[in-house]
């Protein structure tokens, strides 16, 4: 063998031994990636990446012609690249969903592979199949081609079974494993023209590669999807926790004015019914609604909540912009808990006022009261479910942020951004 293909072969295993480090990494760092997937690519990897560090030893050894090392080196090579195909064996029948213990292509793969390390044993000691001459020269055996027989039955047996089983694999999993077929038997059409060159070795490792990349963007866009489902799932847990929590609220109103005043009572059960009627319509929705969506669900529920206070509850409106839109259930939730917790028989009337504006970052809507302060993190927190959940799904589905300050003298200031395009008002 030429020197100039020694130096290539030598730097095509330095390359090969980078990538399946790197491969290597990518499967133990990348957690998105499920369980039993990852842990075959950390195996996969980790003896291609001992494969190919056999590689540079043994050209190593051949520009040193130290004839011990080339035939360590060669063995090494030799066995753990014919680890690859067993493993893949067992990878396919995991995506198929066959009992591997069951499936008797499975255990004729591994009595193949098993006689085939039996010769690759023997071989170490009769020189039947390769050996190398003391100047350090690789040289075939007359039994070379059986050596190689288990290894093409073995890869023969995996691609009838990739396309026998191809109907239980997405296509990205079809495209994955083809092309760790594909790059192999490319290199070893290479191989032929350019006799002594590492095309071989160095297709399984871009083939494993691009299996990864396959089967990583598979599962990339899986724990998307999941991750996706999961905040569907939680928002409406959260609206469910919120339900009763509003409608507690409601019926203790009215509950004070069915004796005291049951025309009052008769008004407040109708407004009642326009709160639920859009409060349920807000609980099975998951897109942004309009602004003017919401300020009907909330002009109902103080509608309820004015018949019975009465002049202990005052509301402003100042709302020069409404051209925008916002998750369902957002200016209820703080209304409700500006009245819940802001309302003191004792003290002077509690005063909401709500207000909206156009800004630069969207649009933002303010809701101050002059009631008892709020202060975050106090034991009483425990309460404020609904500012809890609206500060979720303003994250979740806007990307939107609530803020809460001290009034000044006494009270609480709720501030909302919806992120957004600046309207002109």
């Amino acid at each position: 063998m030429s020197d100039w293909m020694v130096l290539t072969n030598f730097s095509l295993g330095i390359v090969g031994m980078t990538l399946t480090f790197l491969g290597l990494i990518l499967s133990i760092l990348f957690r998105p990636v499920e369980r039993w997937t990852r842990g075959f690519f950390i195996v996969n990897f980790s003896i291609l990446f001992v494969y190919s560090v056999s590689i540079v030893s043994g050209y190593w050894a051949v520009m040193r012609h130290d004839a011990p090392l080339i035939k360590i080196s060669i063995f090494i090579e030799s066995l753990s690249s014919s680890l690859i195909m067993p493993l893949l064996t067992r990878y396919l029948m995991r995506l198929c969903g066959e009992n591997r213990y069951k499936t008797p292509q499975y255990l004729l793969i591994l009595s193949l592979w098993t006689v085939y390390f039996v010769l690759l044993v023997y071989n170490q000691f009769s020189g039947a199949f390769y050996y190398i001459s003391t100047d350090g020269i690789y040289h075939r055996g007359p039994l070379y081609p059986l050596l190689l027989l288990p290894p093409a039955i073995i890869m023969l047996l995996n691609l009838i079974f990739l396309f026998w089983k191809r109907k239980y694999l997405s296509r990205n999993q079809q495209k994955a494993i083809s092309s760790y077929f594909a790059f192999p038997l490319a290199g070893m059409l290479f191989q032929m023209y350019f006799y002594g060159l590492l095309s071989v070795g160095f297709g399984t490792l871009l083939g494993a590669l691009t299996m990864f990349v396959f089967i990583l963007g598979e599962q990339l866009e899986l724990a998307i999807s999941q991750a996706e489902e999961n905040a569907r799932k939680e928002f409406g847990i959260r609206v469910l926790q919120m339900r009763p929590h509003f409608i507690y609220n409601v019926m203790t109103s009215i509950y004070y004015l069915v004796d005291s005043d049951p025309a009052e009572a008769k008004e407040a059960l109708q407004n009642f019914q326009t709160y639920l009627h859009q409060n349920f319509s807000a609980v099975v929705k998951t897109e942004m609604i309009p602004f003017e969506d919401e300020l009907r669900h909330t002009r109902a529920f103080l509608a309820v909540e004015q018949t019975r206070f009465g002049s202990q509850l005052k509301v402003d409106y100042d709302m020069p912009h409404t051209a925008f839109s916002l998750p369902p259930l957002t200016l209820e939730p703080i209304v409700e808990n500006a009245v819940r917790h802001g309302m003191d028989p004792e003290s002077e009337p509690l005063h909401i006022i709500i207000h909206t504006r156009s800004v630069k970052d969207g649009s933002e809507i303010i809701v101050e009261n002059n009631g008892t302060d709020y202060v975050p993190g106090a034991p009483a927190e425990k309460d404020h479910i609904g500012l809890d959940n609206v500060q979720s799904r303003l994250s979740q589905m806007c990307g939107g942020s609530l803020s809460i300050i001290p009034r000044p003298g006494s009270g609480t200031i709720v501030k909302i951004l919806i992120p957004g395009k600046r309207a002109h008002t």
